[in-house]
């Protein structure tokens, strides 16, 4: 399958790109500046997500096109930074998608557009949306505008996934090192649940969405397991062969801090060690029912969080990350 590939050179993008080359696909990706070739048959194309010529052109042959490619959760960006990537970008691509005569695009969205799932429940693709900040406020923009693109006749498929990690990944792996060398103290009560999706289960998920998912519909893609932020900073501890954290840092504290730094930091466009977007993980439960993935996509995630953390760790070690 000939395939586009936006973001190729981020976490999820490069490892989906690498496991659509080992199904025999013809992959082309998209990425802001070339990077060495570390995708052995990938193709990259340097372009921006405005240039609809350059899309157009990348997108040609390509049968699937999977849209990766976003601004994530650094404060220091502004709202305008987040929507030219995560509402005009996608609405070039998905233009691009339609001039190039693609068959199916995937959209890659976020857990992060529900906001805060009310406790005791996990979400289902109809649970209330209420984004709390730009990155998720412009991501939700973002898949309604995929969401209009499929009402309009291109094949558009919208995914969800959950708190992705695995080997290579630079966000989690803050949170990792923090934990491994014991200076990680846990925010609240630890009470928070999410749901963590290693990288393969994600990406067999969302190669599925491009296989069986309906036009027009969204999925979640998660792990196996809602555990709370104690059982996954319980989890990395025993992957790194450390005590588990047992400092806590009451809420509101947390909250003064964040706001601070963030304040602090914002001058320099640097993002701060603590800011609202990374609390949120602490304080906004997420947790994704994947039971219509299961049952339509017949997607079954199978790497347990202690399995694919202790994979993750053993890769940050080899790598010389840790």
């Amino acid at each position: 399958m000939n395939a586009f590939v936006t973001g190729a050179s981020g976490f999820v993008g490069g490892h989906l790109s690498a496991a659509l080359v080992k199904r025999g696909g013809v992959v082309r990706g998209l990425v802001r500046r070339l990077v060495p070739a570390s995708g052995p048959g990938v193709e990259y194309v340097q372009a921006d997500l405005a240039d609809i010529g350059r899309l157009v052109e990348a997108c040609r042959g390509a049968e699937w096109v999977f849209h990766c490619a976003a601004a994530l959760g650094a404060s220091r960006l502004g709202v305008e930074g987040f929507r030219a990537v995560n509402v005009e970008g996608t609405r070039t691509l998905l233009e691009a998608a339609r001039k190039a005569g693609v068959r199916r695009v995937v959209h890659f969205s976020s857990a992060g557009v529900l906001g805060h799932v009310k406790e005791g429940r996990a979400a289902d693709e109809t649970h209330p949306l209420d984004p709390r900040d730009a990155y998720d406020l412009t991501k939700l923009e973002g898949e309604r505008l995929a969401l209009e693109a499929a009402g309009r006749g291109l094949e558009v498929v919208v995914i969800r996934p959950g708190w992705v990690y695995g080997p290579g990944d630079r966000r989690t792996f803050k949170l990792v090192r923090a934990v491994a060398r014991r200076r990680f103290a846990l925010v609240g009560r630890g009470r928070t649940l999410q749901t963590p999706v290693y990288i393969d289960d994600l990406v067999e998920g969302t190669v599925r969405a491009a296989e069986k998912g309906r036009p027009g519909e969204i999925y979640n893609l998660a792990g196996p397991e809602v555990l709370t932020v104690r059982e996954i900073s319980d989890g990395i501890a025993q992957a790194a062969g450390v005590k588990a954290a047992r400092l806590r840092l009451p809420l509101a504290s947390a909250r003064a801090a964040a706001w601070v730094l963030d304040g602090l930091f914002r001058p320099f466009k640097k993002e701060a060690p603590l800011n609202p977007s990374r609390l949120a993980f602490f304080v906004h439960p997420k947790p994704l029912d994947i039971a219509k993935a299961r049952r339509e996509l017949d997607y079954a995630p199978g790497v347990s969080f202690k399995d694919g953390m202790a994979r993750a760790v053993a890769w940050y070690r080899q790598a010389g990350w840790l």
